[in-house]
Order: structure tokens, then C-alpha cells, then sequence
């Protein structure tokens, strides 16, 4: 036999072993149980079990209950699968993430009410990858500095804004985050009430937040209703998608454009004339004249569609959770105010340079994000093909949640998890934070 010969007999083996082990996969898999759950009703499974309120914590009492650390219920035939611990979630969502990323068709959000720009709710495939490509390519490690200057500048319009007007912080609140997604993605400056931009991005996402709470809309648990004229007397919903769809178009196009006439204007006007730097602006002027542009400017209008739409709602969420943090343990604040006056000089305020002299300081913001979850389930995944964890069938098709809020209320992990506490990440006066703080912002390649 000689070497060639020999390479091709090798490499069918391995051949032969990957299928056979696949195959033995499969087999098995059909044998093995499903994960713990409460009991199920005929037909409708656990509908009558959901919880509509607080659900991550009805969700970790069932794991608990049943001692396991993944928990399936069936909903009219679809399982929903919960993670419930770190281990789970970097086993399926991380390593396993090939078969994880997918999300579950939702025609009610993406196909009726023009939400299939969202990077956040686009099926895993192709057109997926080249959006992420975009995000990736502006905010990595060594580019997201550069917007760094922006989120300064708008959090000393907030201080000041709440310096004199403090009962109004709520809106100030919005107005922060609205301010530093607009400048960062468009370049866009916005007023300092009322702003057309904020109530066009408050008025498009509402719906939709209504929208993605399961069992919502029967649409879509039965997608076919989808084609139901609109004037039948069930079909309320086909009117709110409709209002909704115009809305989503509007938010799309309405301030990419703007930037785009302002770059144009500026390139007509030559010398004089300027625009604010932005995401679009650097996406724009990256595009490859020697390939179809037409798709490429999709792809960063649809991206920056989906940071102003997604954006803010998250950032005011968390600002809001350090303000009922500080203000319920005034001790934190103490030592976070004495730590921060013996750094910064009289009259300064911190920066991003300054992150590495406050260990107090980013243990505080830390553990906000810990105790005052903006998403306590993240976004939903769905399993693409049959699965074995722990000795339970996973079914493809199956709805994946983290339960983010379980992860971080392990005992075991953070000690007293319902207090306040940055201490939790310091270690001999260094701030250290532990591995899983990082899934607040996603799993795998979601």
C-alpha cells in the first residue's frame, strides 16, 4: 500500500467513525428522556403552567424543585428549554453554539411588522454573518475607542441636566441614551426636549416589546393567520402590524438618510464643508466601489437601524438600576464618592482613562449589572437539530432560554445574591470580576 493509498484508506475510516457515532447519537438520543419539567395537560402541555410575571424566578424554583440544572415545559407542542446555571449555558449556548444560534420565526415582529432588519431577530445563516461582519469591524477591542469622546460628552449633558432638574430624571434618563445612539450611529445632534428622533424610536419599539412576550399573539403560535384579510373581526392584529411596519420603515430610513445628505454636503461643499463622524459615516466611506454597493448600504443601514432601535432601552434600564441601588445602600455611594475625590482632581470628572484608578468604582457598576438585570432570560435561541445534554433528548425546533437571573443568584458563586454588594468583585483592593459577568450582553455567537 503505498502513502497515498494509505491516506485515502485513513480518511475513510474517519469517514465511516463520524457517522457511525452520529448515527449512534441519533438512536440513542431517541431513547433518552426528556429534561424534568412540571406535569403536562393533553393538547395544550404546560399553558396553563406559564408565568407572565417573573418568570425567571418561577423558572429557577421548578430547577430547583426537580434538581436539575435544565428544565423543559411544552407549550402546545413547542418546548421551551431553561438553562439554568453558567455550566449549561457555555456547554449549549457557547461550545455547542453552531446548532444554538438560530431564533424562532416570529411573524408577527419580523414579517408583519418590518422588523427583519433587526440583527437581533434575524435567522441564523448568511445574511446574519454579514450584518454581525459590520458590527464587528466598528466594535472591537481597538475600534470602540473612538466613541468613546461621544458617551463622555452626553454623560456630562446628563449630570448637568439632573444638577438642575432632578425630579426630571426620568426623561433625562431617556434623553442620555437616545443622545449617545444617535451620535454614535448617525452623527445625528438631537434637541433638548421633544426631539423627533426619541418619540419616532419610543413610538416604533413599543408595540414590538408587547409584541415578543410569548403567547401574545396567536399569529405566532398559528402563522397562517398571517393571511387573514384585515377586515375580519379577529384581525386587530394585522392593524397594529400595519401601523407598526410604517414606523419600523421610518426608523430605518428616516436619520440614515439624514446622514447621509450631510455627508453628501459636506463632499459637495469640499473643503468647508463637515459632518459628524459616525458609524454609518465610517461604514459608508469603507464601502468597495469595485462590488455592488446597493446590498452593502443595506447591511449598514439595517445595522444601525438595529443599535438605534435596540440601543437605548438596555442603557436606560441599567442607569435606572444604579439610581435604586446608590440610593438604597448610601454606604456604596460613600465609599464609591471617597474613592473617586481621592483620584480625580478638585473640579474633574472621571474618564475612560481613569477606569483603572477606581476599583471601587467598576465593582459598583459591576455588580449593578449583576443585581438590576436589564434582561434576566435574554433572547430567545432555537435548537436546529436534535441535541443530548446530561443524558436528556433535546428536540430540534425546541425554544433555549438562559435563565441569566439564576446564573447570577447562585449561592454558591455570590454569596447573599439579593444584596447589593461590590465587594463581591474586588480581591485585595483590585477589582476582579468573575468569568460570567460577560453574559449580560449574549451567549455564543448571538
Amino acid at each position: 500500500m503505498n502513502l497515498q493509498e494509505a491516506c485515502t484508506y485513513a480518511a475513510f475510516i474517519g469517514l465511516v467513525g463520524v457517522v457511525v457515532d452520529l448515527l449512534v447519537r441519533r438512536l440513542s438520543g431517541n431513547k433518552l428522556p426528556h429534561p424534568p419539567g412540571p406535569p403536562r395537560l393533553p393538547i395544550i402541555g404546560n399553558l396553563r403552567d406559564m408565568p407572565w410575571d417573573l418568570a425567571w424566578e418561577k423558572y429557577h424554583a421548578w430547577c430547583k424543585e426537580y434538581n436539575t440544572d435544565i428544565l423543559e415545559l411544552n407549550i402546545l407542542g413547542k418546548s421551551i428549554v431553561v438553562l439554568d446555571t453558567i455550566e449549561a449555558v457555555n456547554e449549549l449556548l457557547d461550545k455547542r453554539s453552531a446548532i444554538y444560534s438560530n431564533r424562532p420565526r416570529m411573524p408577527m415582529v419580523t414579517e408583519l411588522m418590518g422588523w427583519d432588519f433587526n440583527i437581533g431577530t434575524m435567522p441564523y445563516g448568511p445574511d446574519w454573518r454579514a450584518h454581525r461582519r459590520i458590527f464587528e469591524q466598528s466594535f472591537n477591542a481597538s475600534s470602540a475607542h473612538q466613541f468613546e469622546p461621544t458617551e463622555v460628552a452626553s454623560s456630562r449633558k446628563l449630570l448637568r441636566n439632573l444638577l438642575q432638574d432632578p425630579k426630571g430624571f426620568m426623561s433625562h434618563v431617556r434623553h442620555y441614551a437616545g443622545s449617545t445612539i444617535l451620535s454614535i450611529t448617525y452623527g445625528i445632534e438631537i434637541r433638548p426636549k421633544d426631539d423627533p428622533y426619541i418619540k419616532l424610536s419610543e413610538d416604533g419599539i413599543q408595540p414590538v416589546l408587547q409584541a415578543v412576550v410569548p403567547g401574545r399573539y396567536l399569529v405566532d403560535i398559528f402563522p397562517v393567520l398571517k393571511h387573514v384579510p384585515d377586515w375580519m373581526p379577529f384581525a386587530t392584529f394585522k392593524r397594529v402590524a400595519r401601523e407598526t411596519r410604517e414606523l419600523s420603515k421610518r426608523m430605518a430610513e428616516v436619520p440614515y438618510q439624514v446622514t447621509k445628505r450631510a455627508m453628501a454636503c459636506a463632499l459637495s461643499l469640499q473643503a468647508t464643508g463637515t459632518f459628524t463622524p459616525s458609524f454609518v459615516s465610517s461604514r459608508l466611506q469603507a464601502l468597495d466601489e469595485s462590488k455592488d454597493t446597493s446590498d452593502q448600504e443595506r447591511l449598514v443601514r439595517n445595522a444601525a437601524a438595529t443599535m438605534y432601535s435596540s440601543g437605548s432601552d438596555n442603557t436606560v434600564s441599567t442607569i435606572l438600576g444604579f439610581f435604586l441601588a446608590v440610593l438604597s445602600n448610601p454606604e456604596a455611594q460613600a465609599k464609591a464618592q471617597k474613592e473617586i475625590d481621592s483620584v480625580i482632581a478638585n473640579g474633574e470628572l472621571p474618564t475612560f482613562e481613569d477606569r483603572d484608578s477606581l476599583p471601587y468604582v467598576t465593582a459598583l457598576v459591576t455588580e449593578v449589572l449583576r443585581w438590576c438585570l436589564s434582561s434576566p432570560l435574554g433572547g430567545p435561541h432555537v435548537l436546529q437539530e436534535d441535541d443530548v445534554y446530561n443524558g436528556y433528548r433535546l428536540k430540534a425546533g425546541s425554544m433555549v432560554f438562559a435563565n441569566i437571573w439564576a446564573i447570577f443568584h447562585n449561592e454558591a458563586t455570590y454569596p447573599d445574591p439579593f444584596t447589593f454588594k461590590p465587594e463581591r468583585f474586588l480581591k485585595k483592593g483590585k477589582f476582579e470580576p468573575v468569568q460570567e459577568i460577560s453574559t449580560v450582553f449574549g451567549f455564543g455567537r448571538r
